[in-house]
């Protein structure tokens, strides 16, 4: 189903969103992050949110509009959504950018930077789980679903996929250590 594997991607981008986190705060108290991980994120959110995601969902968007108008407007507008995310992640490539071009920027507006995106895509994804997916799976009939699976192209993650991509390796890596860290320390 479609909506499950919107809902994978979410679980998948709030792990990185949770890495990004702990880079944040070893960069807020004064030590040196993982930019290699840092850059490897912006470049997942340059690319698969926006290629793949996104375009899933305004396509069932656009279904839900045609099916419950009255439900798609609860939804918002998603495309402003979007584009205001993709918005937020070039402040935070360049604030990065700037920092490892050893730039004089704050501090402390890095850190609201990469907080600021870290913040809203959380909300918006809540958002979506909260009121996007449950209004489609309730108006959407199955010719439309199938309709959405045929216009979708088929595509791996690049990051959460067997096909994962050399840019991503540092990253994956880092993911794979923090999941063995936690798990010997459930033990």
């Amino acid at each position: 189903m479609i909506i499950d594997l919107l809902r994978r991607e979410h679980r998948n981008i709030d792990l990185l969103l949770t890495i990004l986190e702990r880079e944040l705060e070893l960069f807020e108290h004064g030590r040196r992050p993982d930019y290699e991980v840092i850059r490897a994120i912006i470049s997942y959110f340059e690319v698969y949110p926006e290629v793949y995601h996104h375009p899933q969902e305004d396509l069932i968007l656009s279904k839900l509009t045609l099916r419950d108008p009255a439900a798609a407007a609860t939804v918002g507008d998603l495309a402003r959504e979007h584009a205001d995310g993709a918005d937020r992640l070039r402040r935070f490539a360049e604030a990065i950018d700037g920092v490892l071009a050893d730039r004089e920027i704050p501090r402390l507006e890095v850190g609201q930077i990469i907080r600021d995106f870290i913040v809203n895509e959380r909300h918006h994804m809540m958002v979506e789980e909260r009121d996007f997916f449950p209004a489609a799976l309730k108006a959407l009939l199955p010719q439309d679903w199938a309709e959405v699976a045929s216009v979708l192209a088929d595509h791996k993650d690049p990051l959460f996929s067997d096909a994962a991509e050399e840019t991503f390796d540092a990253l994956r890596a880092h993911i794979l250590r923090m999941e063995q860290e936690a798990e010997a320390e459930r033990h």
